[in-house]
């Protein structure tokens, strides 16, 4: 269905995903990481030295909830990571979707497939079930509970924790209660061995991937909503009339207040 414009981004996204889905770090730190305006103002000039330092809004001046200006910049600091990753995630699924790959068994224990939109990733995510994206977001929900906790073994982000780190799976009385062999992120253990330069370097290239990601997955959506609002997406993407931001297709939060 795609052009090969949208065909020929696939093999450079998956190589590109092989750098980009690298989280910051398996260790754990065994000092406090509290960053400042000046350490963001060093990393703006290793992520892009085009573009250095930019923040119109003075968010990095900013201390959210009263909390310090350290905490502050924590919080977004790892909000920029998270919201890149799951862009990351996004932007690959919407090329694979879009070209028609999916799963050759069931979707369902009823034996319902997976639903087929011609192309169209927003239309095809509202043809999925009730019950399905409600087991979607409790495991997202799970994995937002989890990444919040502060341990002995995880400091919080804004306690001087490492932004984007995300906290391992421990069983036990201080963590779940049955064993898990995997953890979300290097389950293997392939990187437990890398250097930190390395791992900085990975976390610097997932950050600039992840802000790629998030223009990508808006311009596709855009471009789907808005006919000519991204011209280089005009012909490639199908139009799309419902509400890409709506988990639901039925407003139910709507409803009690007789809105559809």
């Amino acid at each position: 269905f795609l052009s090969s414009i949208m065909k020929s981004a696939i093999l450079a996204t998956l190589i590109a995903s092989a750098v980009a889905f690298a989280p910051a770090q398996t260790g754990r730190a065994a000092t406090a990481v509290c960053e400042t305006k000046a350490d963001l103002e060093v990393l703006a000039k290793k992520l892009n030295p085009v573009l250095g330092f930019y923040d119109p809004l003075n968010l990095a001046e900013a201390e959210f909830w009263g909390e310090s200006n350290e905490a502050t910049i924590g919080f977004l600091r790892h909000a920029e990571i998270k919201h890149g990753r799951v862009a990351m995630f996004a932007f690959v699924g919407y090329i694979v979707h879009a070209n028609g790959i999916k799963f050759p068994w069931a979707m369902q224990m009823d034996g319902t497939p997976f639903p087929d939109a011609n192309g169209n990733p927003p239309a095809l995510w509202d043809a999925v079930s009730d019950d399905a994206k409600w087991q979607i977001f409790s495991l997202i929900g799970f994995l937002e509970f989890w990444s919040e906790l502060s341990t002995p073994n995880h400091t919080h982000y804004m306690r001087g924790g490492k932004p984007g780190d995300f906290p391992d799976f421990v069983s036990g009385p201080d963590g779940i209660p049955h064993p898990v062999p995997f953890n979300l992120y290097d389950p293997f253990r392939f990187s437990k061995n890398m250097s930190e330069e390395k791992k900085e370097s990975r976390l610097r290239a997932e950050i600039n991937n992840g802000r790629a990601a998030m223009l990508g997955i808006f311009g596709f959506l855009s471009a789907q909503c808005a006919e000519g609002s991204v011209p280089l997406l005009n012909g490639v993407v199908p139009a799309y009339d419902g509400e890409p931001m709506a988990p639901f297709v039925t407003n139910y939060m709507g409803e009690a207040f007789n809105m559809s």
